[in-house]
């Protein structure tokens, strides 16, 4: 859209030098293009900031815990990563209050057991919006409300399944009954809370929508087949139709870690991890699929699809994996835990979305921010904590600001204390995206600092996989050049002597002192979209001050004699 309003002013600004018999008329209209031509700039630099780069990544905060730091404390804990939302499970006052001012995203929560009252009566939701919401927005930034968590509960899914063969069919058909009659009581609800909302100008401005747990899919492999459960389809139509007019985002709790305990083979887990893997064809579309999120959520994409819905956003309130839980349950680890939450965010970052979403990140809620000592149900339910209650990690996958920013210039990562000058490590020209892809994300989700590569950062530029892959990729083979299986990758990486860096991006090599010059190997990674950016630089200095030339020589000029003559 910049390049378009540059294109269309240099126009404006020739046709208006053209008709020089109107020149005062000239003179304004070249005034107000010159302004329309730095508002875009203003727009065009500050829409591209790293500081909007992650408002998609968010996280949990739930309170069943007797244990956990104050809200106050936090507040500041959350400000100090790159967390920019941040999901209650009610409407806590006191902590709502302590993110006020913080510029963090706030999704506020309807209790399962409100939802009778709330779907009868207006009063009580317009009650329930002066309890929890006008004494705090717009200085706490309240952005959504969920009515209902998992109303199509996986609880009910995982008895059905866990004790078909205990209980009677007589006592499925009471607690499928029961589940479908607090299902039937969401549309009603959410909509006296629109309701509400608009009663006091906030429509809009707070979205309205619902959790869901995955069991309210029917089927969901292959992705490209994914629909609604039958049984839950005639109650969903109502809802998702209210979410396509109020332009609400349907939310979804995708889990591969329960996708891992239903098939514990070993390719199961790399592929629920973003570790590089095999794939998953899908057998009606060709596509292949390098991990388990995706699945997951463009199964989500196809049911939505099925229902005439596709244009519905999707959004992610809860994903995570436990750091421990029960002997006998295989899965929950620190290890497990930092490499699915630490790939799970640099594929976020990466800004490649979804095979059938590609190019945009889908916003995202880990789960959660504190372990909770309290919370029922099998032990691992209770260490999903990314920090801990005095506040330090759990684990590191790069959350911390200092640690997820783009810096100025890239830096070389710790190196082995044996390294010797070996050369770079970069992606072979035969592999494919997906390979780079499944790549990509398991490097940065191994503590290597993938900021340069992130929106802002010195090496973001060109903004392809194969320039990312290749940036993180020798990241990781310099903690130990003298391994080359480090410089493997599946067969999709191999060892240049050729320097790939260029410009303010350094390729880091072992006992490289960098006075060497740049070899061949960079032209393979610096598109023509985007040229070297030495010469990138002074075209981008040229664009810009060409309309700036124009203007002063079409109407400064003309205008300062035209003045002599007043």
């Amino acid at each position: 859209s910049f390049l378009l309003t540059v294109q269309n002013l240099t126009l404006l600004i020739i046709s208006l030098y053209i008709s020089k018999s109107h020149l005062l008329l000239n003179i304004s209209s070249a005034l107000m293009a010159l302004s329309i031509f730095f508002f875009s700039l203003f727009l065009f630099l500050f829409s591209n900031s790293p500081a909007d780069a992650e408002s998609f990544i968010g996280v949990n905060y739930g309170l069943l815990a007797d244990n956990l730091p104050s809200p106050s404390d936090a507040a500041k804990l959350l400000q100090s990563t790159s967390i920019q939302k941040v999901r209650l499970y009610g409407a806590d006052p006191t902590i709502i209050k302590s993110l006020a001012g913080t510029g963090v995203g706030i999704v506020i929560g309807v209790a399962n057991g409100d939802l009778p009252s709330l779907a009868s009566d207006l009063n009580v939701a317009s009650q329930w919006i002066r309890t929890n919401v006008l004494p705090f927005y717009p200085a706490s930034d309240i952005i959504l409300i969920n009515v209902g968590n998992e109303v199509s509960h996986k609880t009910f899914s995982y008895v059905l399944e866990k004790t078909r063969k205990l209980i009677s069919s007589h006592l499925m058909q009471i607690l499928l009954s029961n589940d479908l009659n607090l299902v039937s009581q969401l549309l009603p609800a959410m909509q006296n809370v629109q309701k509400a909302l608009e009663a006091v100008s906030l429509g809009g401005k707070i979205k309205v929508s619902t959790v869901h747990a995955m069991t309210v899919l029917g089927q969901s492999d292959p992705p490209s087949a994914g629909s609604f459960a039958p049984v839950y389809q005639a109650g969903l139509k109502g809802i998702l139709q209210f979410l396509s007019e109020t332009g609400s985002p349907f939310v979804i709790n995708p889990y591969p870690f329960f996708a891992y305990l239903g098939d514990q083979r070993p390719e199961t887990l790399s592929f629920c991890l973003f570790q590089p893997n095999p794939g998953r064809v899908d057998s009606n579309t060709g596509i292949k699929y390098m991990n388990m999120f995706d699945a997951q959520v463009d199964a989500v994409h196809s049911a939505l699809k099925s229902m005439g819905f596709e244009n519905v956003e999707v959004v992610v309130a809860e994903t995570g994996w436990p750091t421990s839980g029960d002997s006998n349950v295989v899965g929950p680890s620190v290890e497990n835990a930092q490499t699915y939450n630490g790939n799970l965010i640099a594929h976020l970052r990466s800004m490649v979305g979804t095979p059938l979403r590609p190019g945009k990140p889908i916003d995202t809620y880990i789960f959660a921010l504190f372990d909770e000592n309290l919370k029922p149900g099998p032990s691992f339910e209770r260490y999903f904590g990314l920090f801990k209650p005095d506040l330090t990690m759990a684990y590191d996958i790069g959350l911390t600001k200092t640690s997820s920013s783009g810096s100025q210039t890239s830096q070389s990562p710790p190196l082995g204390k044996s390294a010797t000058s070996v050369g770079w490590c970069v992606p072979k020209e035969d592999s494919t995206e997906e390979q780079l892809q499944a790549s990509l994300d398991w490097v940065c989700g191994q503590g290597i600092d993938c900021g340069p590569i992130t929106p802002g950062g010195v090496c973001f530029e060109p903004n392809n996989v194969m320039s990312h892959t290749a940036y993180a990729m020798n990241l990781y083979f310099q903690k130990s050049p003298e391994n080359p299986t480090d410089c493997d990758f599946s067969q999709t990486a191999r060892i240049t002597s050729n320097n790939p860096s260029y410009s303010n991006c350094v390729y880091p090599r072992a006992g490289w002192s960098g006075d060497e010059s740049l070899g061949g190997a960079m032209n393979k990674y610096v598109t023509s979209d985007k040229a070297i950016e030495t010469s990138g630089s002074e075209c981008s200095s040229s664009f810009l001050s060409l309309p700036l030339f124009m203007i002063i020589f079409f109407f400064v000029l003309p205008v300062s004699h035209h003045m002599n003559f007043l």
